[in-house]
């Protein structure tokens, strides 16, 4: 008899903070396992403007109504993580060509690292093609609307966090 193994995907990244975009890869991602973590990377090489502990509440937010999600944080190697997990695959979103050849890169050195992973490659829906958690931070620094980039849990959450870091001016949506 074949033992059945569930399909565990991980979906990595820095999610600083949620997009639009992140949701929809998530959304679809969840429909082809059966377990998709979404695993918020400690990155000690970036100065993030929400905490860990923030962008993985505003992650569990927006995912509360995907049962087989799965939010969770890492500080390793992708790969290393992927195996401790017993995921087979990761998941990673393209938006553009230029993000094809640093997917590519990434995607051989994980393939190198654990060669029982499997990356694929997500096309962005083309309504979020423009879209990158920078250009949601840049936007709401200036004040600008972001209203149709990132859901409303994150909409007020990043409202909050810039004008705490500005002293409480604030920010339109």
């Amino acid at each position: 008899m074949i033992e059945y193994k569930p399909r565990i995907a991980v979906y990595p990244g820095t999610f600083d903070p949620v997009t639009m975009g992140h949701q929809d890869i998530i959304q679809r991602a969840a429909r082809q396992f059966d377990l998709l973590i979404v695993a918020v990377l400690n990155n000690i090489s970036k100065n993030p403007l929400f905490s860990l502990e923030e962008r993985m509440e505003l992650l569990r937010t927006v995912t509360r109504d995907i049962p087989n999600v799965e939010v969770d944080s890492f500080r390793d190697l992708t790969a290393n993580y992927v195996r401790q997990k017993g995921a087979q695959v990761i998941v990673r979103g393209i938006r553009s060509v230029t993000d094809f050849e640093y997917e590519l890169q990434l995607a051989s050195t994980n393939h190198k690292l654990n060669p029982d992973a499997e990356t694929i490659f997500m096309m962005t829906n083309p309504a979020y093609s423009y879209l990158s958690s920078s250009m949601v931070k840049e936007i709401a620094h200036f004040d600008g609307k972001v209203v149709d980039l990132v859901a409303p849990e994150v909409e007020d959450a990043l409202r909050a966090k810039v004008n705490a870091n500005r002293g409480g001016s604030t920010m339109k949506s």
